[in-house]
């Protein structure tokens, strides 16, 4: 039996203000009346989040992300294709064909959102953050997508290919993050900065919908000193955490890459709050980690460089508290998913 789909909740801005447009969507929640009643007879109200991470994302930066991916992907001048189907008012159903972890629903609405005059009708089940199960070449309808053809059509790859990516992030992380709970490893599992040029927020969005922490954001969010920036001056790990925190202040986190034991000690006697061990092979990085958090043990130490989510068993510590992979961002398995006009 087939989820029963329902109509998104009006807008709040809308109901205020009439003559304004909706805004993009950021905030997936549908309503819809149960069986149950009150004490008074009358139906109780359900309301189901189906993106609960969405309110992170401020939407004046939702809205020019997408619109920019939107103007690199329509036409300049005529849409012949959008000529050809006209503005009639039609319905195309979203469908996921691969396993996967559901993630990417404010960039999808957003999309429509954009494009003008499109409603989108979410299943019940099609809550981000789940994973989904195609066995048998067998697909899942997730939602309803209704308005003019031609805006459809001019949305439809956009919206599939940000929820693809985004799933595929989320996907991997998910995986890892299993790993880490299976092994009942109590620190956690993280991003990189290696991100898509353009589609940072996208991917650092999946890792949180997936179950692992994003790391920084930009190079604003924290300070990291890596090796070039402690060669680029001087070679002194001391200096550079010095130079680092009388600009910073209390209010920024200084993390410093670090080769050795030796160095990891420097940093975190300068003043460092995080000590990245970097390339270190698994044992190796037990020992070491043992070693300095017998001096610091409030300094948060992270393991990464070559993990893989087939290695990453190999670096649980109770003396690690942060694992990093590039790979959930640079190497992750897009999910498939389509978008059909209903005929």
């Amino acid at each position: 039996v087939k989820p029963k789909a329902r109509a998104r909740l009006p807008w709040c801005h809308n109901r205020l203000n009439k003559t304004s447009p909706p805004p993009p969507a950021t905030s997936a929640i549908d309503s819809i009346m149960t069986n149950d009643t009150t004490e008074n007879g009358s139906k109780r109200q359900k309301v189901i989040i189906h993106a609960p991470h969405s309110s992170l994302i401020p939407p004046p930066q939702l809205r020019s992300l997408v619109s920019g991916w939107l103007q690199d992907d329509i036409p300049s001048h005529f849409d012949v294709g959008g000529h050809v189907v006209g503005p009639t008012i039609q319905k195309a159903e979203l469908w996921m064909k691969s396993s996967g972890v559901l993630a990417g629903i404010p960039f999808f609405e957003a999309v429509f959102a954009v494009c003008g005059e499109c409603s989108i009708q979410w299943e019940d089940d099609a809550i981000e953050g789940k994973l989904f199960n195609i066995n048998d070449n067998k697909k899942i309808k997730l939602a309803t997508v209704t308005g003019p053809v031609s805006h459809l059509l001019q949305g439809e790859r956009t919206a599939l290919n940000s929820m693809s990516r985004c799933s595929g992030v989320a996907t991997l992380s998910n995986k890892c993050v299993q790993i880490a709970t299976s092994q009942k490893w109590q620190g956690e599992v993280a991003g990189t900065r290696k991100t898509t040029p353009g589609f940072r927020l996208v991917e650092k969005y999946g890792l949180l919908v997936g179950g692992a922490s994003t790391h920084r954001l930009d190079l604003s969010q924290m300070v990291m000193l890596k090796d070039n920036h402690v060669w680029a001056c001087g070679g002194s790990i001391e200096a550079a955490v010095k130079k680092a925190r009388g600009v910073s202040g209390f209010s920024q986190k200084i993390e410093v890459e670090c080769q050795s034991l030796d160095e990891a000690l420097v940093a975190a006697g300068a003043g460092a709050d995080v000590v990245m061990l970097d390339n270190f092979a698994p044992q190796k990085l037990k020992e070491d980690a043992k070693l300095f958090k017998e001096k610091y043990p409030h300094v948060i130490v992270e393991a990464s460089g070559g993990i893989t989510m087939e290695t990453m068993a190999d670096y649980f510590s109770e003396h690690v508290d942060v694992i990093s992979q590039g790979k959930l961002t640079q190497g992750y398995d897009c999910v498939d998913f389509s978008l059909k006009i209903i005929h």
